[in-house]
């Protein structure tokens, strides 16, 4: 629970026409991560489907927005990749033959409902304009008139003095319409055109008034919309008639293969398909193939000598949040300790001390609740915020108000003692950092060469602290000093070594002497919570009613309750990741990377 436990290596045989559908089950587990043995590459039958996959890019940028978005499934029945996306383009041709007229008239419903849309907003800017629209629609070789639309942040040309421009604002879209010498407004719309903008010609349909017009907008738009629902059900059925689900569901599973698996083993017959899997139960992978009708042979042995097993935490469900410190810095190595289950303890006690309020804890742990399922982040709140309604319990202090006799003491009476104990806490912190810094030395089989060194600076840190209350604990720290020095020139077998070892000593020392000094910030942001929450109480006074004085009193404490929240974490990881983590954290290892999973779990199946 506390040491990562290494992926599994297992190995597949599959039929090399089988080899698609086996490789697409195996990753719907979401539990497989490949590696070939030695050097590989993908087969030729896969290298040949690149310039297949090129055809299929090339209908997809001009038919993409025509073809089922959803209910894409990939052949199920086995044979090689080339032939399948041969046969598949084949169906898209012959859709295509079928699908273009249908394309077309679509194409010029979708145009018509547009323009219909666009005039119905530019309309009812206008409003009860005096101007005869209907007037406008014939151009002239004198007179013309366009809409103009520019988008968003694109300023309008400035009008010529012989046009009227008339201008609309409409969802972030500068509507404008242009009525002047053919010349001025010729101009005006190659200025539009320039900017990325469009010009509108006056619709044949337009009555006098706007209000006229917009009456028959709203008579025409239910019919185009008719229109183009009839039109997409008639491409939907084309589509099915020519199996394009099945057709983009083959291209979608071998585009999503090339992308992930860049080598496979593979013979005249047989794939050799082998890696690592999270799964603890060999059925996990079994099944999934059998599922698949692939065509396999599964096999878990040992991993190849000089494979490097990825790595996986392995922390009970309460403690997974907390395995964010350790993913910050990498994954712990296989001797390394996983420390998620002891941050489950230390980082809701520094948090919640920083931040002891009954009140403000439970909302913490409300929203952290609340959000646990969105945010992954907000479970650790949660913890976090109970923390803070116990240490508020110790502390009297409900919502900043001292609703109650304090448990422990009121953090403004007593600064020194609220100073004091984050700083044994946090010595406490730093000896555990280098009893599992002596655990994991343990696991490398280092034990003895760690008593002999690194561990006497366990003796020298406490000896130090303890001669705070009682100087004969300098005899103490004294005699592990000299002792760590012994023991790294015994170990280095050379006297040469005792200056190094006893300038490590020092260094290390103070270093631990500074660690630990670091945790005063936990008392400060305690006192200056404390005082923050006094402010509030003292504004609360001053007001002359209970309005004012309840509006202070929820203000102040969101206030504080935002600000503090995004404060202490900060520094809680902050103490987490500098301090505490460099007595024993290298995170050496190699953390478990899935394949990703296949497009069939984001299509679903077809209907």
């Amino acid at each position: 629970m506390i040491r990562p436990r290494p992926a599994r290596w297992f190995e597949a045989l599959v039929a090399r026409d089988d080899a698609t559908i086996a490789l697409e089950a195996l990753a719907a587990t979401g539990a497989v991560e490949l590696e070939a043995r030695g050097d590989a590459s993908l087969p030729e039958a896969f290298a040949a489907v690149a310039p297949l996959l090129a055809q299929f890019a090339e209908f997809a940028r001009a038919y993409r927005a025509y073809w089922p978005q959803h209910g894409l499934v990939a052949s199920a029945f086995p044979e090689p990749p080339a032939a399948m996306l041969e046969r598949d383009l084949a169906r898209l041709r012959r859709w295509r033959e079928e699908a273009d007229p249908l394309v077309a008239l679509l194409q010029q419903a979708q145009a018509e409902r547009a323009e219909l849309l666009l005039w119905h907003a530019a309309l009812e800017g206008l409003g009860a304009s005096p101007i005869p629209l209907d007037r406008l629609v014939a151009d002239g070789s004198v007179r013309r008139a366009c809409l103009l639309a520019l988008p968003s942040g694109a300023a309008l040309p400035d009008a010529p003095p012989r046009t009227l421009l008339r201008v609309v604002d409409v969802a972030g879209t500068a509507l404008a319409l242009a009525v002047g010498p053919a010349s001025e407004v010729e101009a005006l719309a190659r200025e539009t055109l320039a900017a990325q903008g469009r010009v509108h010609a006056m619709p044949a349909w337009l009555r006098a008034s706007a209000a006229a017009s917009l009456e028959y907008i709203a008579g025409a738009l239910p019919g185009v919309e008719q229109r183009e629902r009839g039109l997409a059900l008639e491409l939907d059925l084309v589509a099915r008639k020519h199996g394009l689900h099945e057709a983009l569901g083959d291209a979608q599973r071998l585009a999503w293969l090339l992308d992930n698996v860049r080598t496979l083993e593979s013979g005249e017959h047989f794939c050799h398909v082998t890696g690592w899997t999270s799964a603890r139960d060999p059925a996990t992978l079994r099944d999934a193939l059998e599922r698949s009708g692939a065509r396999a042979l599964l096999h878990f042995a040992e991993p190849p000598a000089g494979a490097r097993a990825p790595l996986l935490f392995a922390n009970p469900a309460w403690a997974r949040p907390f395995e964010v410190f350790a993913r910050a810095l990498g994954m712990p190595a296989r001797d390394e300790v996983d420390p998620a289950v002891l941050l489950a303890f230390a980082v809701p006690l520094l948090f919640g001390y920083m931040f002891g309020d009954v009140g403000q804890g439970l909302v913490i742990a409300a929203a952290g609740f609340a959000l646990r399922h969105r945010f992954a982040l907000a479970r650790l709140f949660v913890a976090g915020g109970l923390a803070a309604a116990a240490f508020g319990f110790a502390f009297g202090s409900a919502f900043s108000l001292h609703a109650f006799e304090p448990l422990w003491l009121d953090p403004l009476a007593h600064p020194l003692e609220v100073l004091a104990a984050p700083l044994a806490f946090g010595a406490l912190l730093l000896v555990f950092g280098l009893l599992l810094a002596g655990l994991e030395a343990w696991w490398r089989g280092t034990l003895l060469r760690w008593l002999a060194t690194d561990a006497l600076l366990i003796p020298v840190f406490l000896g130090l602290l303890a001669a705070l209350a009682d100087p004969r604990a300098l005899a103490v720290a004294a005699a592990a000093a000299i002792a760590f020095v012994a023991g790294h020139t015994i170990v280095a077998r050379r006297a040469a070594a005792a200056p190094g070892a006893l300038a490590e000593l020092v260094e290390r020392t103070l270093q631990l002497s500074i660690n630990t000094l670091s945790f005063a910030r936990v008392g400060a942001f305690a006192l200056a919570h404390a005082g923050l929450s006094s402010a509030i109480v003292a504004l609360m006074d001053i007001a002359d009613s209970a309005p004012v004085r309840a509006l202070v009193l929820v203000a102040g404490n969101a206030v504080v309750i935002v600000l503090e929240a995004l404060i202490v974490s900060v520094q809680t990881t902050r103490l987490v990741l500098f301090e505490f983590f460099t007595r024993f954290l290298e995170a050496g290892g190699r953390a478990f990377r899935p394949l990703p999973p296949p497009p069939s779990l984001a299509t679903g199946s077809a209907p």
